[in-house]
């Protein structure tokens, strides 16, 4: 794990079962670094280098940082709309949900304490689920032979 002010403190908090909530320093060093390594990934790197020009990266990030602000800290920072934002990217298919997740993971993991990482993880690991089941849900997915799965003729064996 790198050293990074306010890091050593949550360290010793989590040690005593007292964890605080991330500093905006810690959430912008998480964003930072994890968006890096999205821009490198052979899996992740095409997509979002073909929705966000060059000159548009400091503004995704400052975004990002509002949302992780948001979903982290309830700061009300973020006013967008994720799911709408990642309707309109190019190419996505749920599998790619999965890298982000190992991504994101592998990021907080370097970071920061365990404690720290899992509440990450935990609030990644809805807005993930969240997204895909708004980008790739499909009514018919639900029935099975042409009965809902969840009707009293699917529960007929």
């Amino acid at each position: 794990m790198t050293s990074c002010s306010g890091l050593d403190d949550q360290r010793a908090q989590a040690e005593t079962g007292t964890l605080s909530a991330p500093s905006e320093h810690e959430i912008g060093l998480l964003v930072d670094r994890f968006y890096d390594k999205v821009r490198r990934d052979g899996q992740l790197a095409p997509i979002f280098l073909g929705a966000i020009a060059e000159d548009e990266w400091p503004e995704h990030l400052a975004t990002m940082r509002d949302f992780w602000s948001s979903v982290m800290l309830t700061s009300g920072r973020y006013h967008g709309n994720p799911v709408a934002a990642h309707r309109r990217l190019d190419g996505v298919a749920p599998e790619h949900f999965e890298r982000w997740l190992q991504l994101f993971a592998e990021t907080c993991q370097e970071l920061f304490a365990a404690p720290l990482t899992g509440a990450f993880m935990e609030k990644a690991r809805r807005i993930a689920s969240s997204l895909q089941i708004a980008m790739f849900f499909k009514p018919e997915d639900l029935r099975v032979s042409g009965v809902p799965r969840h009707s009293p003729q699917s529960a007929r064996g």
